[in-house]
């Protein structure tokens, strides 16, 4: 992985705040890239270790994170390259940032009701460390 899906693993999964991995947390996360490189095989039919954009959308669905399109659009071009396809680390560090944005979500969103009320502070902490 590069050193860049490395800090937003640790990042997500640092429930502690040390900036470090205990045990349980790789544990946690471990067991995370496993269920998440069962689906990118799954769409790398081709075994070319990318997938397209367009298996991206399925990928991600099957993952557990419904999203709109203007979403899937700003995965491709965020993390695709210039033919639209996602390798394994892009995809990775895709999903990572997904998990811990729906998990501050959840955290925040109290009520459950679907709507979250930050300030500009608690909106810069949920976005720089992730």
């Amino acid at each position: 992985f590069s050193l860049e899906t490395c800090r937003s693993m640790i990042a997500l999964m640092d429930t502690d705040g040390t900036g470090k991995l205990n045990l349980q947390e790789f544990k946690h996360l471990w067991k995370k890239i496993k269920q998440w490189q069962v689906i990118f095989k799954k769409y790398d039919k081709d075994k070319s270790s990318s997938i397209s954009s367009f298996e991206m959308r399925n990928a991600v669905n099957e993952a557990g994170f419904h999203l709109n399109n203007q979403l899937y659009n700003i995965i491709a071009l965020r993390y695709a390259d210039e033919q639209l396809h996602i390798d394994f680390d892009s995809y990775i560090c895709c999903f990572v940032r997904l998990e811990g944005m729906f998990r501050a979500f959840q955290a925040f969103d109290k009520d459950g009701d679907g709507l979250i009320k930050l300030n500009v502070l608690e909106w810069l902490q949920l976005t720089m460390y992730s």
